[in-house]
């Protein structure tokens, strides 16, 4: 055989480091420190597990002492003759009965733990994706996404039940067994067991870890497969817009080809494994029949003996068999949540200092003290722009695509920190402060307002989930969409549909600008809200913008000059440099950047009016 090299022997450690990783972070959820009622349901669990596992190993003795009184052989005992063969067959079937019901039992005291667990680590891993950076978000793949941490999650109250139930329970069974064989019946017989036991264990290891490969290649796959699909769903509009259905159905059919592929391999593995396990146990189970036979033969064992050596033999087979499955499925577990663990690992770009205390908003004066930045290290975006924008003041940002204009908002949002310089608001850098309580204070309007798939009210809300239904209401009126809502059959339970499909691109936007409203915040930040609209739509939403900017510090990302004509200040952005700043009329007069571009917007709007 070929021995492995340096690199899949480092894979194997790697492997083998997660696995115990993944394990180290699944354990405290059987003992935690402040759940006194968990720790309860474990010992209770592992009280009827013992006991379960007693009248188990009792229980063939029960079955050789009913054979031997039908046979009419041995010397029973006191016991043995007052119950007689049917009473023992009785008592017999009603251990086996108590076995499976404290084993049943077990599993009802422990299911709550389990539940628990996974309900905590899920929203753990919910939690921590929200926390990640935007620079995660924008390369991330939702579908791949989703179906790592189903699994992983799925995966986490199997290898609790493991930890718990699995290994120390079956040493227990197979030493208690292993000791009836030696005491009662011979040293050979707990010899063959041994030998048998030692190379299914061996032969269990060895496959199974030669399938984790093709599980690992069969999940990449299916993560592939299921995020294709679910990407090609997401822009069903292109796809149709295309006619790319037959592409689209081509290139799933091609992922889930490869996945059959790894699938088949997984499957043919598993036959290997389950057919090799078959031969060693069989093995084992006829050579100590054999020993058995021969006892039954010489007059040393009875036929009862020989039922008991049958009996825990088989009893041997299923916890063997529990062995190879549980290893398996260990395995699969390890693999499926060894992802999940690694998303949790992964870390936030984006983190509140220690000392990070909320910010207080009073005029709301925002200030860009020199800001270098760049989503890359070696291309920056920002070189140096410096402005401020005063308690109330609006500010709009102009120029071409790639000048930095959005990357402003992020920032001011803080989904990513400044390389150099400094942001403030009303004098407290944006680093001292605790993101949350930042984010309560900004209100933003995107180009395109994505609504979650729940009712318009539902929607309207999210600004604010303790509002009054009033104060929601108040929020559409002032955003000049609860006409249009009342006017719809269900009102305000009207559904959006994934991501606001049913609602056009002016109600979007409305619902939109109702959130922000309800929202209330002292600073707001409107992204090229109206630049996807058309010019009558345009014009009315941008009077609710108007007014939902009187008191407020507001920062306009604008395409349209006509947008943000009458604003307080205007900065040209291009390459990440501020060009020009000051009011429309006069950057209109300078006869600069803005104003070749302001001119060229306005021939082009008197075209579109010739036209039509």
């Amino acid at each position: 055989m070929r021995k492995p090299s340096l690199d899949t022997k480092a894979e194997e450690m790697a492997q083998r480091r997660s696995g115990w990783r993944t394990i180290r972070r699944v354990a405290p959820y059987l003992w935690p420190k402040d759940q006194t009622w968990v720790k309860r349901r474990v010992v209770l669990a592992l009280v009827m597990l013992l006991v379960a596992k007693i009248v188990a190993v009792g229980t063939p003795f029960l079955y050789k002492a009913a054979v031997d009184k039908l046979a009419g052989e041995g010397l029973p005992a006191a016991w043995m003759l007052g119950l007689g063969a049917v009473g023992l067959t009785v008592v017999y079937g009603m251990a086996r009965a108590m076995t499976v019901g404290f084993q049943q039992l077990r599993d009802v005291i422990f299911a709550r733990v389990g539940q628990r667990a996974l309900r905590k680590l899920a929203l753990e891993t919910f939690t921590h994706i929200h926390r990640l950076s935007m620079r995660y978000h924008i390369t991330r793949k939702t579908g791949g996404l989703s179906r790592i941490i189903e699994r992983g999650v799925k995966g986490v109250d199997f290898l609790l039940r493991f930890l718990l139930f699995s290994v120390g329970p079956l040493v227990l069974e197979l030493a208690m067994i292993s000791a009836i064989l030696f005491f009662v019946f011979d040293v050979w017989y707990l010899a063959i067991v041994v030998v048998t036991i030692g190379f299914y264990i061996w032969f269990t290891f060895a496959v199974t870890e030669w399938r984790v490969k093709i599980r690992r290649e069969m999940n990449d796959q299916d993560t592939d497969a299921n995020q294709k699909a679910i990407d090609s769903l997401l822009n069903f509009e292109t796809v149709k817009y295309f006619g790319a259905e037959e592409r689209e159905a081509t290139r799933y059919d091609g992922a889930m080809e490869r996945y059959e592929s790894a699938a088949l391999k997984t499957s043919y593995s598993l036959g290997f494994l389950n057919f090799g396990q078959s031969v060693l146990i069989t093995a084992g189970l006829i050579g100590v029949m054999v020993l058995a036979a021969i006892g039954v033969q010489s007059g040393d064992l009875t036929v009862g003996d020989f039922v008991m050596v049958n009996a825990y033999m088989i009893q041997i087979t299923m916890p063997l068999n529990f062995l190879g499955t549980v290893y398996r499925e260990i395995r699969q577990s390890l693999v499926d949540m060894g992802e999940m663990f690694d998303l949790l690992e992964q870390p936030a770009e984006v983190e509140d200092k220690p000392d990070a205390k909320p910010i207080k908003v009073n005029g709301g004066e925002v200030v860009f003290d020199d800001i270098v930045f760049g989503y890359d290290p070696e291309r920056p975006i920002l070189k140096g722009v410096s402005l401020t924008v005063p308690p109330g003041g609006t500010l709009a940002i102009v120029g071409p695509s790639g000048s930095g204009k959005s990357t402003i908002g992020r920032l001011l949002f803080r989904f990513y920190d400044v390389n150099n310089g400094a942001l403030r608001i009303d004098g407290q850098d944006l680093r001292d402060v605790t993101q949350d309580s930042l984010h309560a204070q900004i209100g933003v309007v995107p180009q395109d307002t994505v609504l979650f798939n729940d009712s318009i009210y539902y929607n309207i809300a999210y600004g604010r989930p303790d509002a009054s239904r009033a104060e929601v209401e108040a929020a559409a009126i002032a955003a000049r969409i609860d006409g249009f809502i009342r006017s719809l059959p269900e009102g305000y339970e009207t559904q959006v549909g994934e991501r606001g499909l049913k609602l056009s691109g002016g109600e979007k936007q409305r619902v939109g600008i109702a959130r922000t409203l309800l929202k209330n915040p002292p600073i707001l930040l409107l992204d090229e809200a109206t630049s996807a609209l058309d010019t009558e739509t345009e014009r009315d939403i941008q009077e609710s913008l108007r007014e939902m900017g009187q008191g407020r510090t507001v920062i306009t990302i604008a395409h349209r000059l006509s947008t943000i004509a009458d604003a307080d200040q205007i900065i040209v952005l291009e390459d990440g440099v501020i060009t020009e700043t000051g009011r429309h009329d006069d950057l209109v007069n300078r006869g600069g950047r803005y104003a070749k571009m302001w001119h060229r917007q306005q021939a082009e709007a008197e075209d579109d009016a010739a036209v039509a």
